[in-house]
């Protein structure tokens, strides 16, 4: 290269460097980062200026639900849960519930809720069924080769942690909750996962609901 020409491509390479940097600043910018302190106003208080349920009614205090059809939130990915929040609006996850409350909410709310939430320290579930709870581990660990259905585990780790941004956290959670979700996978009613609803498929009621009573007792 000739050596005259060494400054120019210096300086040009710094320039694209600036460019990248202000891109990136006004990027930033324009994505303000998520606040616990307003998601938790909205979650136990709600905005009846647009209709918004308090989400402590159905999902208890500090995302610790003791209904055990309305999932616990405490601890979920705050990625994964300003997913779902978002899916609610779509055909993909319909709820009578949810779908009303997750138009009302703006991307901004769902990502402080989320925030909020992922800072609750989730209270322990545990399996109630003795008879199955070997099956529902074997599930879970192994999952079931002449089926074709792998572990559980694989993508929501050996202790139901899930893996953030990618995969819920599942440890704890009501056995009623998680077998209607596997359930609703299996036969369509929730849409928002091509992976899950190919595994659901391949499982029959007892299998969910031993894997479903097993993941209730990870801790």
């Amino acid at each position: 290269m000739n050596r005259a020409f060494l400054p120019f491509v210096k300086s040009l390479f710094v320039a694209m460097l600036a460019v990248s940097s202000v891109a990136y600043a006004a990027e930033e910018k324009k994505a303000p980062k998520a606040d616990p302190a307003k998601g938790e106003a909205i979650y136990t208080q709600g905005d009846a200026s647009r209709n918004v349920t308090a989400c402590l009614a159905c999902h208890g205090p500090a995302g610790n639900s003791t209904i055990a059809q309305n999932p616990k939130l405490a601890g979920q990915h705050p990625e994964y849960l300003a997913k779902q929040l978002a899916d609610f609006r779509t055909p993909q996850r319909n709820n009578p519930i949810m779908t009303p409350i997750s138009k009302a909410l703006s991307d901004e709310d769902m990502k402080n809720i989320a925030a909020y939430l992922d800072k609750q320290q989730q209270k322990p579930g545990a399996a109630r069924n003795k008879d199955t709870v070997e099956a529902g581990k074997k599930i879970y660990r192994a999952g079931i080769a002449e089926k074709n259905v792998p572990a559980c585990a694989a993508c929501h780790g050996p202790n139901g942690s899930g893996i953030p941004a990618q995969f819920a956290r599942l440890g704890g959670q009501h056995q009623e909750y998680t077998a209607a979700q596997l359930i609703s996978f299996r036969t369509g009613a929730r849409n928002n996962s091509a992976q899950m609803t190919t595994i659901a498929k391949r499982m029959s009621d007892d299998e969910i609901q031993a894997v479903s009573d097993y993941i209730a007792g990870l801790k």
